[in-house]
């Protein structure tokens, strides 16, 4: 049975038990009503609540099943996890003319590439 991905491609339809073992991304806050809220984004709707870390772990971990098998047996899309993502390492930035030109006088000081030294100033901020 083949099935199409987000990019179109046709690829096939992996067994059941490969997406229920896909690690995604949760998301854990507290409720403002008490306890804590855990949603996978990946998964649209797929959210729980519980009155302890732990409780919410494990309702997560439930929804995030049945939200698959579900979606499995409808013969729905299932998203890969975020974290799945690749990045080439390549950005493509606009900025005005008297920035590019200060950071350019700044990284030939420094005796390194315009590039080297854009790196080394974002490296320094996250």
């Amino acid at each position: 049975m083949k099935t199409l991905n987000q990019k179109n491609k046709q690829i096939e339809k992996q067994p059941l038990e490969y997406y229920l073992n896909l690690q995604y991304p949760v998301t854990l806050y507290p409720a403002s009503e008490g306890g804590y809220v855990a949603q996978i984004k990946d998964l649209p709707g797929c959210l729980t609540q519980g009155e302890t870390a732990e409780e919410v772990i494990e309702n997560i971990n439930e929804a995030r099943e049945l939200w698959i098998e579900t979606a499995y047996e409808s013969g729905d899309d299932i998203p890969l996890p975020s974290t799945e993502v690749t990045y080439s390492g390549k950005l493509l930035l606009r900025m005005p003319k008297s920035l590019h030109r200060r950071l350019a006088q700044q990284a030939e000081q420094e005796n390194v590439s315009l590039n080297q030294y854009i790196v080394f100033l974002l490296s320094k901020v996250s």
